[in-house]
């Protein structure tokens, strides 16, 4: 996301209160937005405040290009860490991104912060996961490459017992439809809430149990 106005108004928008509610955060705080740095700011000062923060498949990518792992900031770049970098270090820096970001405090800080994420949160009622699950696998012997990167067929073939909240898939796929970026509540317990605002839809924040919805459009 990394577009820290628009998650502030949401935040304000939603009347988040951190001695009342309980803020479930399922990832991709960065990456194609103009202030990711801003945004992961935020994410830690509402963690230390009680936030259950997830990690969605941009921090994967992030953490695999600072191990280093094969061709992993060549997928990092293409997928929005241009102007991540440029949030820490200016426009200029990622032409070198893996050299400036090793100067970087914040940045060293932030990373050491997303290593310590989780990929799932469960309620009795509820899990909360970034991209979705494997409906073939128990969830004991799920690849932690599935909580941020599956699609299909988690959307078609999830039966389990908890309704499953979800991200990464932009709503208007699930819908069916490029111009709709609401919540999506699948009839087989999954609820997709990620309204592609990145992409000139929405942020969405879902309360539950009352399933309304808090938007701020792009």
């Amino acid at each position: 996301m990394g577009n820290y106005p628009f998650f502030e108004t949401l935040l304000k928008k939603a009347a988040y209160d951190p001695q009342k509610d309980q803020l479930i955060l399922i990832g991709d705080y960065i990456d194609r937005g103009p202030d990711s740095c801003g945004v992961l700011e935020k994410v830690m000062d509402l963690h230390e405040k009680g936030a259950i923060v997830l990690r969605g498949n941009h921090e994967e990518m992030l953490l695999s290009a600072m191990d280093e792992s094969s061709g992993s900031l060549e997928h990092w770049l293409r997928n929005g860490a241009s102007e991540t970098i440029a949030s820490y270090m200016g426009d200029a820096a990622a032409e070198n991104a893996a050299d400036v970001l090793a100067d970087s405090e914040i940045f060293k800080k932030h990373v050491c912060f997303i290593r310590e994420r989780d990929y799932i949160f469960q309620t009795p009622d509820y899990l909360f996961v970034h991209a979705g699950l494997d409906p073939n696998q128990p969830l004991s012997e799920m690849d932690k490459h599935t909580f941020v990167w599956i699609r299909e067929p988690f959307f078609s073939d999830y039966r389990g017992e908890k309704t499953v909240v979800f991200g990464h898939t932009p709503t208007a796929y699930l819908h069916g439809d490029n111009d709709c970026h609401t919540v999506y509540f699948g009839d087989n317990r999954i609820i997709g809430i990620d309204g592609g605002a990145v992409f000139g839809g929405q942020l969405n924040c879902l309360e539950l149990p009352s399933k309304h919805v808090f938007s701020v459009h792009a």
